[in-house]
């Protein structure tokens, strides 16, 4: 027989079950199994002696025939006809993937990642995240975009700076890339015009914050023929409405098990320049920052905002020279870039970039950066290139305060910092 998935389970059928035990009742009369395939969880009534030594999370094959018997788990039972394990436990689990939650820290989750996973709430998360990923890639194709995948493994990072790891690459240096901005940028000079990807990017900076790890996913987007980096933020009020939309047509069972509502995306994300929010916060607050906001500043101003709009989104805008990339269009001490905080926290970064080759060369200059070190970078832009900007969504954060986590790690599957390299 073929196998039968829980939720296709039908009364009067013969069904051939596949799954893990996540539940064991035993009677005199009868023992009821509980048992978890990847699209539910069903009774299954058998023999008391069917049961055996059988142990929670064993894998076991069943085959028998679906009866109506409205429980816990559904309206319909499987009363077993014969019972195999495939694979047996061999020991005491470390934690207990099948109660109501798991009782344990996050560094036991993830020191245990594959076995929490077996968790109902573990896996909604992962839902969610995969949701929103698809719904970037949908959105994105649907506006003509191209989607690109670009290398990994790069002669200069695209950031500038000290925060790249370094690889021997057959005797040459090679770093592990920061971002795919220079692709993205390519891609659009060469005619695609309008490009995306989503993948992994590295930083090598020495953290151990609650919002920083240093390989997460990038959702990145580049187009060309653009007008301003208020294009760019009105594209992207558009796509988070739709991947969010996306997530509440498919993600309903998900978003139950985790207790979270999704925030509404206003038509038009409110605005505030940065100086103008460092400000309000330096004279409320009594702090006395310069040129950036700090993780308490953005605490700050997204609740004056929230108080003010009823927004939990917030575009910062204006920000200087000194604190963006050198690809990054200035106007004057300015730049015509943004980030966007979510909850707090920023999840964006993104605005115009350069497109005219003696000032990226000077940009370069100005950033202490040595021109000839990216040569093959600037060559494409030699041939004529378009007005052009983008901007990436990091995917772990934006999933993280999506389910009100504290922690980034908890919205990632594998994380990696300073401290964890495995499993």
């Amino acid at each position: 027989m073929k196998r039968t998935l829980v939720k296709n389970v039908e009364v009067n059928e013969q069904v051939y079950l596949k799954g893990w035990v996540h539940r064991i009742k035993k009677l005199k009369a009868v023992a009821f199994v509980i048992l978890r395939d990847r699209s539910g969880l069903i009774q299954v009534a058998m023999a008391p002696d069917l049961l055996g030594g059988l142990r929670l999370e064993s894998i076991i094959e069943v085959r028998g025939r679906g009866v109506k018997n409205p429980n816990k788990y559904g309206l319909v039972e499987v009363q077993a006809q014969a019972m195999t394990v495939l694979s047996s436990v061999e020991e005491d689990l470390p934690i207990k993937v099948n109660d109501k939650d798991l009782e344990v820290g996050l560094d036991t989750i993830l020191s245990n990642r594959v076995l929490a996973l077996r968790h109902e709430k573990e896996q909604a998360i992962f839902k969610i995240q995969a949701c929103l990923s698809q719904g970037f890639k949908d959105f994105l194709s649907g506006e003509d975009f191209i989607e690109i995948h670009t290398p990994k493994l790069v002669k200069e990072g695209a950031e500038g700076g000290s925060e790249v790891f370094s690889l021997d690459y057959f005797g040459q240096k090679a770093y592990l890339a920061q971002s795919p901005q220079f692709y993205k940028q390519m891609m659009v000079i060469s005619g695609l015009e309008r490009v995306y990807e989503v993948g992994p990017v590295f930083r090598a900076e020495s953290h151990s914050t609650v919002r920083h790890i240093n390989e997460y996913t990038s959702m990145d987007l580049e187009l060309g023929f653009i007008e301003s980096e208020e294009d760019l933020m009105t594209l992207e009020t558009r796509l988070l409405t739709y991947m969010l939309g996306q997530v509440e047509t498919k993600c309903g069972q998900a978003l139950e098990t985790l207790a979270t509502s999704l925030p509404q995306v206003p038509k038009e994300i409110p605005r505030m320049k940065l100086q103008e929010a460092i400000d309000w916060v330096n004279k409320t607050h009594g702090k006395s920052l310069e040129g950036d906001l700090d993780p308490e500043g953005e605490q700050l101003i997204y609740q004056h905002m929230y108080e003010k709009t009823g927004s939990e989104f917030l575009f910062l805008t204006h920000f200087p020279k000194k604190k963006r990339p050198m690809y990054t269009l200035a106007c004057g001490d300015l730049t015509h870039s943004f980030d966007l905080l979510f909850r707090g926290l920023e999840i964006t970064t993104g605005g115009m970039r350069i497109h005219e080759l003696e000032s990226l060369k000077a940009s370069m200059v100005d950033k202490g950066l040595e021109v000839k070190d990216y040569q093959s970078y600037l060559q494409a832009f030699r041939y004529g290139v378009p007005s052009h900007g983008g901007l990436a969504i990091g995917l772990e954060r934006l999933t993280a305060k999506l389910l009100n986590f504290s922690n980034i790690r908890r919205a990632c599957l594998f994380p990696r910092d300073k401290t964890r390299l495995t499993p």
